[in-house]
Formats: structure tokens, C-alpha cells, sequence
């Protein structure tokens, strides 16, 4: 219970890492403005923003807060020849756009490896037309090895990001690909639905798979497990990769 507790009181996905990052350039500025030089001030800013980085709750963001000052002041550092001052701000916007904030509670933008569903249909047989959802799709490399497993079915994406929907559309003529959130969406009538998400939202996609998908449907994770469910079947067909397979029950 105190771990749980621990976990809930920790800031919310990215209010750490824009306070991070707030810090760093706040001792920066503060330490330029008390005259300290810049061999100085760049270092101590950074510092700054390493500490602040053990408020990420996983390995990917506190390389993410840590990273963040030194690699804008890297890009203000080369903003010359005519260059805003702010350019240092395109990456970001272009982060942004791809990958909205209110995606970064989700998982990042990681694809399905190449082969990983490999062997799925085989343990996991379904009917011709089943519908199939892969829920947070991205670039569609998850779709396409759920084509290849199952050429039959009525494939569907959805995706937060309308950048890498629109892509994955484009990718991926055999399946229906929509722009929205995966957690506002409707899961009920489904057959399967594939995620590759974080071990933190796992026990959120149990519940809503629990709360809409009807009996006998499947739940299929690529790495992380639902660790509450016993799972039907676990494969690997990529080393490291373990493709977990649950079947709900009423």
C-alpha cells in the first residue's frame, strides 16, 4: 500500500520533466545574471537538470529531463547567422506535433519489431472477419505483422497522433485507421485487441479490456504482461520480445 501510495503521489506524465527543465534553465539564467560566467553556469544548469531527472518514474524519462537542457542549450548555442535565438524550441514543436503531451502518459513512440507476432495466428486461431484492433498503432508496423497473421480479418487502428495516423493510413491500405485516444475508444465487439504499451498502463488497459471486451475475446501484449492474469499463451519469436495472449472470461 505504500509503494502504491508512493507511486499515485509522484507528479503526472510531463509536469516532471517541464519542471525539470524549468530548473536547469532558472539556475542558468540566475547564475548568468549574478555574473557567473557561462563555463560555469552551463555545468551547474546541467547538474541541475540530472538531479531533477530521478522525478521520472522510468529509465526513458529521466534520460529525457536530464537530456533536456544541455541539448537546447546546445541548439541556442548554434542559432547564428541570422537564426531566432529560439530556434532551439523547433525540435520541440516537432516532438509536439508527432507526439502530443497528452500521448506521453502512453507509451512512446516504440514500433512492433519485425517478426514479433510471428507464430500468433497459430496459437491463437480466428474466425474470417474477425475484427482486430491495434490499439495506439503509430507507423503501422503492429498492423502490418497482425496482417500477416491474420489476412482475413477486419483490421482496425487507432492512433493519438494525427501526423503518424495519417501515415500509418497511408502504410496500411488493409486496415481502417482512425485518429483517437485508444482509452476513450470502444472496445466491446472486438476479438482482439494488440497493444504495445508500458508496464504503467497495463493495469489500465486490463481494466477497460475487462469492463467492455466480451467473453472469449483476446487481449495480445507485446512485452509487458497483464501481471494480475493468468495468460493463455506466452511466445517469442524475438528474443527479449515476449508476446503475451489473453483470453477474457465473464
Amino acid at each position: 500500500m505504500a509503494a502504491e501510495r508512493s507511486r499515485r503521489a509522484r507528479l503526472r506524465w510531463p509536469l516532471p520533466a517541464v519542471l525539470g527543465w524549468a530548473l536547469a534553465w532558472s539556475v542558468f539564467f540566475g547564475l548568468r545574471a549574478l555574473g557567473v560566467t557561462p563555463v560555469w553556469a552551463l555545468p551547474a544548469a546541467t547538474l541541475a537538470g540530472v538531479l531533477a531527472a530521478f522525478a521520472g518514474d522510468t529509465a526513458w524519462r529521466r534520460a529525457f529531463i536530464a537530456a533536456g537542457f544541455p541539448l537546447s542549450a546546445g541548439l541556442l548555442a548554434m542559432s547564428t547567422g541570422g537564426v531566432p535565438a529560439m530556434a532551439w524550441l523547433a525540435p520541440l514543436a516537432l516532438l509536439l506535433l508527432v507526439y502530443p503531451i497528452n500521448a506521453w502518459r502512453d507509451a512512446p513512440i516504440f514500433p512492433t519489431p519485425e517478426g514479433a507476432l510471428a507464430g500468433l495466428a497459430a496459437a491463437l486461431p480466428l474466425p474470417a472477419g474477425a475484427r482486430v484492433l491495434d490499439a495506439g498503432c503509430g507507423l503501422g508496423q503492429g498492423l502490418q505483422a497482425l496482417h500477416a497473421e491474420y489476412p482475413q480479418a477486419r483490421l482496425a487502428g487507432i492512433e493519438w497522433s494525427w501526423p503518424l495516423a495519417l501515415a500509418c493510413r497511408w502504410r496500411c491500405p488493409f486496415a481502417e485507421v482512425r485518429r483517437a485516444s485508444l482509452w476513450s475508444a470502444d472496445w466491446s465487439g472486438l476479438d482482439l485487441v494488440y497493444l504495445f504499451q508500458r508496464p504503467e498502463t497495463m493495469p489500465r488497459a486490463a481494466e477497460k479490456a475487462a469492463a467492455e471486451m466480451r467473453s472469449g475475446a483476446w487481449l495480445v501484449s507485446l512485452e509487458f504482461p497483464v501481471r494480475a492474469w493468468q495468460p493463455h499463451a506466452r511466445l517469442e519469436a524475438v528474443p527479449g520480445k515476449p508476446v503475451w495472449v489473453y483470453r477474457l472470461s465473464g
